[in-house]
């Protein structure tokens, strides 16, 4: 079985920073076949892609809106994802998942496999 844990999320004023982590475990889970994505769903909308990283770390990507303020990242030994977040603004706000898809990236959500409960980010303005 495998589990996706995600944590940091919390109440942040507009402009300030959280970095959101996601620990994944499971007997027979290879951290190292997996791209790691972060998702996020707003109040009452549907969950959208956020940013994604490679096995190898040497490739990313992130949606438009936070490219340049998010950085994603990740450390194959300790089976952990990360999701840097800067110059936070009200429209962030949402709860935050990490999945696992094998193989190479994807912004869609349906190709993954694994899901984490969620971590939610409250940005005030």
């Amino acid at each position: 079985q495998v589990q996706l844990v995600e944590s940091g999320g919390g109440l942040v004023q507009a402009g300030g920073s959280l970095r959101l982590s996601c620990a994944a475990s499971g007997r027979s889970f290879n951290f190292k076949q997996y791209a790691m994505g972060w998702f996020r769903r707003a109040p009452g909308k549907e969950r959208e892609f956020v940013a994604v990283i490679n096995w190898s770390s040497d490739a990313t990507r992130y949606t438009d809106s936070v490219q340049g303020r998010f950085t994603i990242s990740r450390d194959n030994a300790k089976n952990e994802v990360y999701l840097e977040m800067n110059s936070l603004k009200s429209e962030d706000t949402a709860l935050y998942f990490c999945g696992a898809k094998y193989g190479m990236t994807s912004t869609r959500s349906y190709e993954y496999s694994y899901w984490g409960q969620g971590t939610p980010v409250t940005v005030s303005s």
